[in-house]
């Protein structure tokens, strides 16, 4: 069987701070911008078309969920505990200087971890988890 990762979802609550973070400081292609109304999707990643795109979607648009619902993710964004996502690099020390450098919001500077990687993290503006590993 022959299945790929296609796309991954992350939630904004800025396109244009999102919009920065993605393709002016991580150096992501946008692929598609799409508007609805006062809504907006952006799908972003990797220059060169090839590989997983990342979808940059306004949180409130689903319709399956309550106000409560919607709180709480507004809540867990801000907090920063909603989504994750981890993106690799053959320089982890190159990579986070240059983010460190655009302004990124650091988490976590490069560390060797116990549990076998190299990595660090930032937060995109919308709270999102971006961990960064190093490829071996």
């Amino acid at each position: 069987m022959d299945i790929n990762v296609h796309s991954a979802f992350l939630p904004h609550d800025d396109a244009d701070a999102a919009l920065n973070f993605y393709r002016d400081i991580l150096g992501f292609e946008v692929r598609n911008d799409v508007a609805y109304g006062d809504l907006r999707w952006i799908t972003v990643g990797p220059a060169g078309g090839a590989g997983t795109s990342i979808v940059l979607h306004p949180p409130a648009a689903d319709p399956g969920i309550t106000d409560d619902e919607r709180r709480t993710i507004t809540e867990m964004m801000a907090k920063g505990t909603y989504s994750t996502v981890t993106l690799a690099t053959a320089d982890l020390d190159a990579t986070f200087a240059r983010l460190e450098a655009a302004g990124a919001d650091v988490v976590q500077e490069p560390v060797d971890q116990p549990y076998g990687v190299r990595d660090c993290a930032f937060r995109d503006p919308a709270g999102n988890l971006i961990r960064v590993n190093e490829l071996s």
